[in-house]
């Protein structure tokens, strides 16, 4: 099976303007953002293509500055699975289709191989994603971040078969209860990556945006809006740290991380 790895990327964010070129620093030196997530995107193993999908001509520049192959897609796209599935109509003849958004630079390749399976052993799920279950550590991120006012990464909950129930970016289920930072949590961190086949992509422009999707601003929530299945692929963290950039005040965050990982921690 053939799989292309699609990176959206928009420069008019909303919390964000401009968020695909902010500058990361790591041990490596400065790279924007895109850069970092093209990176993790072709550290993934099996992948027969590798594109950045956007509308602006300043990230089209940008990526092909460091030899990403781009491609253009419209400014009408409202979220990344539209913007993938114009590329995928651009570019026919792959098997599966993945949307590794270009927030998720620390996305490890194994999470994304494992989704790839986990959608191929499934042949009932049209849509794969992953979840990460939290530590302490992570869930106490979360629930900062919504004291704060900031809305920081999303939670899923799912149900037998590992059949997705509901994405929010609130820290959903409530659990009551303090974890330490090592402590496993019963809360399900989503990983902003999807696997689709062509044909539930291939529907997903047509159909009307939901109330759901409205309120939470999850472009997930369509599929489940209109009874599509989503999988969710449990990956495990395996010593390293997650997370997306979804705020400005996320990047010394992310900084932070990189620099720990890289010291071996």
């Amino acid at each position: 099976m053939s799989v292309l790895i699609a990176i959206p990327a928009r420069y008019a964010s909303t919390r964000y303007p401009g968020k695909p070129l902010v500058s990361l620093k790591g041990p490596d030196g400065a790279k924007t953002l895109i850069q970092r997530s093209w990176e993790a995107a072709m550290a993934v193993r099996g992948v027969a293509r590798v594109v950045v999908a956007t509308d602006d001509d300043r990230i089209r520049t940008a990526a092909e500055g460091f030899g990403a192959e781009v491609v253009m897609t419209s400014a009408a796209c409202q979220n990344g699975t539209e913007r993938c599935a114009e590329v995928a109509a651009l570019l026919p003849g792959h098997d599966i289709v993945v949307n590794l958004q270009g927030d998720a630079p620390l996305t490890p390749a194994w999470f994304v191989e494992d989704l790839i399976a986990g959608l191929r052993a499934d042949p009932g799920a049209e849509v794969a994603t992953p979840v990460l279950r939290c530590d302490g550590r992570a869930l106490n991120g979360f629930l900062a971040d919504r004291r704060a006012g900031r809305v920081g990464g999303t939670t899923a909950v799912f149900g037998a078969g590992g059949r997705a129930l509901y994405f929010s970016k609130e820290v959903i289920p409530y659990t009551g209860k303090t974890y330490a930072d090592a402590d496993p949590t019963p809360v399900f961190h989503h990983v902003g990556v999807y696997a689709y086949r062509p044909a539930a992509l291939a529907a997903y422009p047509a159909w009307a945006t939901g109330p759901l999707e409205t309120l939470e601003g999850l472009e997930q929530l369509r599929f489940l809006e209109n009874g599509r299945p989503v999988l969710c692929v449990t990956v495990q963290a395996r010593g390293r740290q997650f997370w997306e950039l979804n705020n400005p005040e996320d990047v010394p965050r992310i900084e932070a991380m990189m620099a720990e990982m890289a010291a071996g921690g």
